[in-house]
């Protein structure tokens, strides 16, 4: 089985190699894609609210949102009932990123996985989301008693 754990290391590395180089090519930092991708369906979210669906911490958000502020990808505003709370907002600049991110994204994921029949690409996503949710079951389970 440790095989396979490094076979998916050594995969996951490498797609985000590729993932990370062209998001660099369009004037972006690892992960901030990740980010706008959360505004893009739901501008004004919360650093909490982003760090959740993207799964990392409420202080890497609000790093990551300092370094996009400086380069004009998105502001940062008081939530209007709420003053404790800032909300994060697109700017014209990190909305027309959209197009040209997610075009990236769907040429990464044709040419990674064209030596594929469709068949083995369903079976591969199968599997994918079944790995995503049993580890996710573990990171959220009980304490190891041992650690």
């Amino acid at each position: 089985m440790g095989e396979f754990l490094d076979l998916y290391g050594r995969t996951s590395k490498a797609v985000r190699a590729v993932s990370d180089a062209a998001m660099r090519r369009l004037g972006l930092h690892p992960g901030q894609n990740h980010l706008l991708a959360v505004l893009w369906a739901r501008d004004g979210a919360t650093p909490g609210e982003i760090a959740a669906a993207v799964n990392v911490t409420t202080p890497a958000v609000v790093k990551m949102a300092g370094r996009m502020v400086d380069a004009g990808l998105i502001t940062r505003r008081r939530d209007d009932r709420d003053n404790r709370l800032v909300r994060l907002w697109l700017t014209d600049a990190g909305r027309a990123l959209r197009a040209p991110v997610e075009q990236e994204r769907r040429l990464i994921e044709q040419k990674i996985t064209e030596g594929l029949t469709q068949t083995e690409r369903e079976h591969l996503e199968s599997a994918l989301e079944k790995i995503l949710h049993a580890a996710n079951e573990l990171l959220d389970g009980p304490p190891d008693p041992a650690g």
